[in-house]
């Protein structure tokens, strides 16, 4: 059973909203539920229209009428520096829940803290990096500048895999932007929305400027659909990622979208299979499969297939499954009972085709308690099979044999994603240019890798924009040209 017990949240019964811990305006509640006890650790509000209303009518007179974006970007980084202190201070807490939660080992999540405080503290040094206005000449010769300013009210829908890292890679640059913003938190995983809120609070951030909302999906809605939210920035599933592309597009919303993946991994001819296996079995485990940009299909020459689908299934097969708080735990269990039998319906629809089950596919026998699955891998896949086309969002890898270097790279993008993939070769000339080759968001080269500090996105349906970086920042901004006939000197000084 999970060592962790209780949640250390001050007001899981309220809403944050205006600055102020709000009664929300209805009695219920949602629980949430330890993922290795199935236990019931926290109770939160359950957000509803009025609720919507009241934190869209907060974010939207604290941009409108308040301080917040009239202040400078360094006034504003002092509460982005502030912030950080605040993660830091609580890094144990938002490692004990997002373990609890998700089924995150505690021995990674209890870096979390510096984590997401390293994300506000990078945002607050671009404070005076940052191009927020440039000069230009224009084309009669006159002087010109050209301003990015805040988008508006945003609307930041945050999943429950990783939400803390997710939703700092939301708020952070909204906020040194000069925007307001709503947090909608999963209600599967609402602990570091509420963290941030209590520490947003500490560090005296203006009314409306963070708003946190807990709420189901068809609440969450509204604030897709009302007219004063001005930008959504959503992480989550395709299928929900479509609904909401489809509804900003009726009333023009800006909208940033990081949706699924069916990420593959092309290992070459020239890489050893022993050393690719240790990678992948790895990244197979972290966070128990839930990640979207997991790499769960992996294409190998056929002559090499068997050899590599041994490896991989005696690699996987020495992880121990267990209480994500255990310290020799390798791979936890997954976030819920729901998100279980998801991940159980597909190995169902693999073992029912022709690929073969060559290791895992069930729940761990010594394990009575908790939402744990066992590591598992099919070979001889078939790209068109459903077990390769659709995101599993568990420890499940597909193996799929391929005749050579062109057609594995055929076979890495017929897929409708583009989020990640990895090419595994000793030559860095190849490596690159089968990255170049590769119609993904992010190539690593001979492990799974992503980087937030760069870049991070999809191309296809895996989304739009990028998250992360200084790429980061351009989603909450609206630029700006002003044409002047002589440049005013109070230009000049910003």
């Amino acid at each position: 059973m999970s060592s962790f017990r209780t949640s250390q949240i001050k007001h899981p019964d309220k809403l944050f909203i205006n600055g102020i811990w709000t009664a929300p305006s209805t009695a219920g509640r949602i629980d949430v539920y330890d993922s290795a006890s199935e236990e019931v650790f926290l109770s939160v509000a359950d957000a509803q229209a009025a609720d919507v209303e009241l934190a869209v009518t907060a974010a939207r007179q604290a941009f409108d009428t308040g301080p917040w974006p009239r202040m400078s970007h360094a006034e504003r980084a002092t509460y982005l520096e502030k912030i950080a202190a605040g993660l830091t201070a609580r890094a144990g807490m938002l490692a004990d829940h997002w373990s609890a939660e998700a089924g995150v080992l505690r021995s990674m999540s209890e870096y979390s803290g510096p984590g997401l405080a390293q994300v506000f503290s990078y945002y607050a040094g671009l404070a005076n990096s940052f191009a927020w206005q440039e000069t230009h000449q224009a084309g009669d010769g006159k002087p010109a500048l050209l301003v990015r300013e805040p988008v508006g009210v945003v609307a930041a829908i945050v999943p429950w895999n990783a939400p803390g890292l997710i939703m700092a890679y939301k708020v952070a640059p909204a906020l040194i932007s000069g925007c307001t913003v709503i947090v909608k938190a999963s209600p599967e995983a609402p602990s570091a929305p509420y963290i941030l809120a209590e520490i947003c609070e500490e560090a005296g951030l203006p009314a409306g400027v963070l708003n946190v909302l807990t709420a189901q999906r068809e609440v969450s809605e509204l604030l897709v659909r009302d007219n004063r939210v001005d930008k959504i920035t959503f992480t989550g599933s395709t299928a929900a990622g479509q609904r909401i592309g489809s509804i900003c597009g009726e009333r023009i919303a800006r909208c940033t979208l990081e949706l699924g993946g069916k990420s593959p991994a092309i290992i070459l001819d020239d890489y050893d299979l022993e050393l690719a296996a240790e990678s992948l079995a790895a990244s197979t485990a972290l966070m128990t499969g839930q990640v979207c940009a997991a790499l769960s299909r992996i294409v190998v020459p056929k002559r090499r297939h068997d050899a590599f689908v041994e490896a991989l299934a005696c690699a996987l097969g020495r992880f121990k499954v267990g209480d994500p708080f255990a310290t020799d735990t390798q791979m936890g269990p997954l976030s819920s009972s729901v998100h279980r039998d998801r991940v159980e319906r597909y190995i169902a629809v693999g073992n029912a085709s022709k690929a073969r089950l060559a290791l895992g596919g069930g729940r761990p026998r010594d394990l009575n308690r908790g939402y744990y699955i066992e590591p598992t891998v099919f070979s001889d896949v078939d790209n068109r099979d459903v077990i390769a086309r659709e995101e599993i969002f568990g420890p499940v890898v597909c193996v799929i044999p391929a005749d050579d270097e062109n057609q594995a790279i055929d076979i890495a993008n017929d897929s409708e994603f583009g989020l990640n993939s990895s090419v595994f070769t000793h030559d860095p000339e190849r490596a690159y240019a089968v990255a170049r080759r590769l119609r993904t968001g992010t190539v690593g080269i001979n492990a799974f890798k992503f980087d937030f500090g760069i870049s991070f996105g999809g191309f296809k349906r895996s989304g739009i924009g990028r998250e992360g970086g200084r790429d980061g920042v351009l989603p909450f901004l609206e630029a700006k040209t002003i044409l002047f006939e002589e440049m005013p000197t109070t230009a000049v000084a910003l």
